[in-house]
């Protein structure tokens, strides 16, 4: 099997190449040399709210979560803080007592966190430990509280609905996967009982929520090529909802939307990206795989317009805030863009390690970087 661990050290996901669970290679990269970005020419869009240390990510991937007025964010070492949504004083601050591989997941009063012995672990908001779960495989995803169910996605594609009282397994989802394949940190998305998850092949499922039994099954790219090597195809990010559409990125593949009732295919566009997508009421904006941001039309794909100006800064998973599109890249900087016009038109400085992770939060994005900052940042 091949696998891509954490976070994609030449996008938003890590990239070590695992072939047979021996011997490993970088996957991508490039020594190109990266233009200089443009000087600012209007003031500053995106100003630093606070910022606040959780501990470095060990290579995995984590995704804060958010409570009532709370960001949560965890480390490799099994720390799991809960901060102020406002100042980012830490409120409360959990010991898992144990390496962690995934999170954060956020339900009422419940935080769940995966370590890298593929144990699922819930915790209440005052860190007493509620129950532990074994999976009996590597979790590189955060767990999803949806509803009265924890869902987990294991690294070779199961997906476990657990009870969120008492972590007893109710269903699993599992499907054939190619001998050749990504290992990714996607977990799932769900909306009105039905659960989305990309998968290898340019595949996107839904998954009933309260049985698991699958609804549909789409296809955005098919793999191509001589070798299996070539042939991966893979949605490596998580597929985004937007009403009556469900939108994601394939990896040397195509980008494009599936109707979220049929799963029939309304559009794709020739455009690989190792990372999710982002949609506003107008447009799909991705990044690809040499750096270039697109926007997209959401009804049938057509480029609006595109920015090369983070060629080679490795832009993951853009984000939406406040009308403006995020994204960060391998340097720790988080970059703001027009989404009329893709002009850049703002910059903020993390710590200088790679954005692992950004989040919107109301009229916040959260982002975590690879040494375990977490910056809080406001876009006007």
């Amino acid at each position: 099997m091949i696998g891509r661990m954490s976070r994609r050290f030449n996008g938003l996901f890590a990239c070590t190449l695992v072939i047979a669970a021996s011997g490993c290679a970088w996957f991508g990269g490039s020594d190109k040399k990266i233009p200089a970005l443009p000087t600012l020419t209007s003031a500053n869009s995106a100003t630093l709210a606070w910022s606040a240390s959780v501990g470095k990510s060990g290579g995995y991937l984590f995704v804060p979560g958010f409570g009532d007025r709370l960001v949560y964010a965890a480390s490799y070492k099994g720390e799991v803080y809960a901060l102020a949504e406002e100042g980012g004083r830490t409120v409360t601050r959990i010991e898992t007592k144990t390496q962690l591989a995934g999170g954060v997941g956020v339900g009422e009063n419940l935080v769940v966190v995966a370590s890298v012995k593929g144990d699922v672990l819930a915790f209440d908001a005052a860190g007493r430990s509620l129950w532990k779960a074994s999976m009996a495989g590597d979790i590189l995803a955060a767990p999803a509280v949806v509803g009265a169910k924890v869902i987990v996605r294991t690294a070779d594609g199961r997906i476990f609905a657990l009870n969120r009282v008492d972590g007893k397994r109710q269903w699993v989802f599992q499907r054939a996967t190619p001998s050749l394949t990504l290992r990714t940190n996607a977990s799932v998305v769900s909306n009105r009982g039905t659960l989305y998850a990309g998968y290898a092949g340019g595949k996107v499922v839904a998954i009933e929520v309260e049985g698991g039994k699958p609804i549909w099954e789409a296809t955005i790219s098919l793999p191509r090529g001589a070798t299996e090597l070539e042939r991966i195809a893979d949605v490596a990010g998580l597929p985004v909802i937007d009403d009556t559409r469900v939108c994601a990125a394939v990896y040397q593949g195509r980008t494009g939307c599936v109707e979220t009732l049929s799963g029939n295919v309304l559009w794709s566009r020739e455009i690989s990206s190792p990372d999710g997508v982002a949609v506003d009421a107008k447009n799909v904006y991705v990044a690809d795989t040499g750096g270039t941001v697109f926007a997209l039309d959401k009804t049938n794909g057509a480029t609006l317009w595109k920015l090369e100006r983070l060629v080679h800064r490795d832009p993951g998973t853009p984000i939406l805030v406040n009308g403006k599109l995020l994204v960060g890249d391998k340097d720790g900087l988080v970059h703001v863009m027009s989404t009329e016009t893709g002009d850049l038109i703002g910059r903020l400085t993390t710590d200088g390690s790679r954005v692992v992770s950004l989040l919107a939060n109301g009229d916040r994005a959260i982002a975590q970087t690879d040494k375990g900052g977490v910056f809080a940042i406001n876009v006007k």
